[in-house]
């Protein structure tokens, strides 16, 4: 059993700092952590929240995601990482800026969860995926942005986000070196979720209904409680 807490980057120091060092982390171990330059200025952003994961007792942390708001003069870390190799990036999330857009980017989960077995990792996954979209409503958020990898755009593909191939014909960017390939995908109907699994929406739906509950979630090899924590 684990918790996935959402809370403003702002308020929690102690949790964002977590949260920073464990991704950190695992960029490390993919020989990355060179090419994507630490950055901690949002730790003061307050358009940023982080969707952490971590035991029940919080002394452990075992992965997450965060939310940045769009605001004017300000770059999205997808903007900051493509602006150089396809600086049109700016003017596709401009586009969706007027009624609230934002980036879900930074998903991470320790070596930890891959020694839990019963597909942790995709539960892992799939939860934060869920809690972001969820909270995106009280955010204000009308659109997400996402720069997937390709183990992790099915999983945005399932929760409602469409590939967007406009500006790479489908083939993705090298990033964040040439031997990985990213891939830019966006929801853009946050409210309704027409494009999610139907069990993927019905679920988000639930959350943001009952922001704090605990659910026997199901993954490809097995199941789990997850504590949700969505009330910041």
């Amino acid at each position: 059993m684990f918790k996935i807490r959402v809370f403003k980057a702002t308020e929690d120091p102690s949790s964002t700092e977590k949260y920073f060092m464990g991704h950190r982390n695992v960029l490390k171990s993919y020989g990355v952590d060179e090419v994507i330059a630490p950055d901690t200025s949002w730790f003061n952003n307050p358009n940023v929240y982080v969707i952490i994961v971590e035991s029940i007792d919080g002394s452990k942390v075992y992965g997450g995601a965060k939310i940045q708001i769009k605001v004017p003069n300000e770059m999205l870390p997808m903007e900051k990482a493509l602006f150089k190799i396809k600086p049109e990036i700016c003017t596709l999330v401009n586009e969706q800026s007027n009624n609230g857009t934002a980036e879900f980017c930074g998903l991470w989960n320790s070596r930890e969860v891959a020694g839990w077995g019963i597909g942790s990792i995709f539960l892992v996954r799939v939860g934060v995926a869920r809690a972001g979209i969820a909270i995106s409503e009280k955010l204000k958020i009308n659109s997400l942005f996402a720069l997937c990898a390709s183990y992790t755009l099915p999983i945005a593909i399932k929760t409602g986000f469409k590939q967007h191939t406009t500006l790479d014909n489908g083939q993705g960017f090298p990033y964040p070196t040439n031997e990985f390939r990213a891939y830019i995908a966006l929801l853009d109907d946050t409210s309704t979720l027409k494009n999610a699994l139907i069990e993927e929406r019905e679920q988000i739906f639930d959350l943001r209904s009952h922001p704090h509950q605990t659910r026997t979630e199901k993954g490809p090899k097995g199941e789990t409680e997850i504590l949700y924590d969505l009330t910041f």
